[in-house]
């Protein structure tokens, strides 16, 4: 196991509707031009180490970019640092508009 959990974009709904979680899109700015998934918070992969101590670790973090290799990356990374609820979004942005769900402006 990779020290973090794979989720669909149905198991991400049922997670945003049961409870708190932080949606952190890793993209770069100039793919946020497409849209995010509602309420993410955008944090480029590059700047993403120095964001750590600004995480809580007891709530879970979903990550995604646009079809998830980068945010394997982040999750894999955050598990190390000992982020036990880290989730990568499968196939990111590009499934989630596959799927049928919007994305939308800007980052919160």
């Amino acid at each position: 196991m990779q020290g973090f959990k794979e989720i669909n974009p149905d198991e991400l709904q049922d997670m945003q509707s049961v409870g708190s979680l932080r949606l952190i899109d890793i993209r770069s700015d100039a793919e946020l031009t497409r849209g995010l998934i509602q309420v993410a918070l955008h944090v480029p992969l590059s700047l993403l180490p120095g964001k750590v101590s600004e995480r809580d670790s007891t709530t879970p973090n979903v990550f995604y970019s646009q079809s998830g290799a980068r945010s394997a990356q982040a999750c894999a990374f955050f598990a190390g640092k000992g982020f036990n609820k880290s989730y990568h979004l499968q196939g990111s942005a590009s499934m989630w508009v596959r799927s049928g769900r919007p994305l939308e402006g800007r980052a919160t």
